[in-house]
């Protein structure tokens, strides 16, 4: 990717030298987790209803963040993040911070000029940089459980570790790869400002957790596509995009279908308890996004 020289955007909370003290546990348990549904109109996509979940606390990769987290943020944490001894940053580190902040300010750039089009304005997230654990709104989360967005606090978390992760565990290799990861967790931030949250909340003792499953799935391929709308005017409005980059990304999200994570984890393919769609469906609306640049076409619960 052309990210050098780029932008950085101010909104990253760098948390990487702090240490996460114990918190005030959120109510609800697991009960919490499960994905309910609201019906509201994503900024005006074609005029249609859409049926949504809420984001809740699920890691991009994991699928079972919530575990922790206590799903939906609706207690503000009151612990703090304590110093810690002063850590070592690494050049390739130091690099990587100014990667993930010259993409969330392509993003900003992106969705606020697409707000913009629509009448609406778009208020940006901020990114948090931790290692090991970090306490949000929705609760504390340990590195394991991957990047996630909050919607208790609007915004996404990370820690640059996943990415050796990424490389490495999952074959997904490349900058691009590394930046869709944030894309996607942005994705989830433009579904919560649509006013998803509020609604679920009062919705979501309606639902099975079969039901929920299955919404949540629809709920992140729109994320994934959503991350392809993102990629598309990168390349086209800033030429962010190089050879290879567009294979890096469609790597990255066919190495986390949850059929593919299901076959590594546990030998065998559950598809009721899929909570992010398979690999398949993640590269389709990947790419559906990317071709067309257009929100309207991010319409995964009516076109599934």
């Amino acid at each position: 990717m052309r990210w050098r020289g780029n932008r950085k955007s101010s909104n990253v909370d760098d948390r990487r030298g702090m240490r996460a003290s114990g918190h005030q546990g959120l109510s609800g348990g697991r009960g919490m987790l499960r994905l309910l549904p609201v019906v509201f109109k994503f900024l005006g996509f074609k005029g249609t209803l859409i049926l949504a979940v809420c984001v809740g606390a699920y890691g991009l990769f994991t699928g079972n963040l919530g575990n922790l987290l206590g799903g939906l943020g609706l207690q503000q944490d009151t612990s703090v993040s304590r110093p810690a001894v002063p850590f070592q940053e690494t050049a390739e580190e130091k690099e990587l911070v100014d990667f993930v902040s010259v993409i969330l300010a392509d993003t900003e750039d992106t969705w606020t000029a697409l707000f913009r089009q629509k009448g609406k304005t778009y208020q940006e997230p901020r990114l948090v940089l931790f290692r090991d654990a970090v306490n949000s709104a929705c609760g504390m989360a340990q590195s394991a459980m991957g990047p996630f967005y909050c919607p208790g606090d609007q915004q996404v978390y990370i820690d640059l570790g996943f990415y050796d992760q990424l490389k490495n565990r999952f074959k997904a290799p490349g900058d691009f790869a590394q930046a869709y990861v944030i894309a996607h967790e942005v994705g989830h931030h433009i579904q919560t400002l649509v006013g998803i949250s509020g609604s679920v909340q009062a919705a979501r003792k309606k639902l099975s957790e079969a039901e929920g499953n299955k919404l949540s799935v629809r709920q992140e391929l729109q994320a994934d596509c959503l991350a392809g709308v993102w990629a598309h005017h990168a390349n086209r409005t800033r030429q962010l995009l190089e050879v290879g980059d567009v294979e890096e990304g469609l790597t990255a999200a066919s190495a986390i279908g949850d059929d593919t994570l299901q076959k590594q984890s546990q030998g065998y393919v559950s598809p009721d308890s899929f909570t992010h769609g398979s690999s398949a469906q993640r590269v389709k609306w990947f790419k559906i996004g990317l071709a067309s640049g257009d929100m309207d076409s991010c319409d995964t619960f009516n076109n599934f």
